[in-house]
């Protein structure tokens, strides 16, 4: 799953560098807090953060706290509520920002 997104994230992002790190703002470690389970929320945003910041190595770690259904789940909601953030923000259709932030012409 974790190579199939890093696939598309290269096709959305063809002049995007791979491989490359950059100083993480955010950090976790595998472990959750007081022997709490990582969610899958928690999973998906740390594995979008990761994937953001190119960290490659976070991003696994990440994935593997869920099952690969459950992180697509996640990732699902998160850009749902991002696209209907900037949407707001924006004062756009969420169909609108969806095209706009991927570079697609609006059919």
């Amino acid at each position: 799953m974790a190579g199939f997104l890093r696939e598309m994230a290269g096709a959305l992002h063809p002049g995007r560098r791979t491989g490359g790190r950059r100083s993480a703002v955010f950090h976790r470690t595998a472990r959750p807090a007081a022997g709490r389970p990582h969610n899958l929320f928690e999973a998906a945003a740390c594995y979008v953060a990761a994937g953001a910041e190119e960290d490659e190595e976070r991003g696994a770690q990440a994935a593997a706290w869920v099952s690969p259904e459950a992180l697509a789940f996640g990732i699902n909601e998160l850009a749902c509520r991002a696209v209907l953030a900037l949407a707001r923000e924006r004062r756009r259709t969420p169909r609108e920002v969806a095209h706009e932030l991927l570079g697609l012409p609006l059919p």
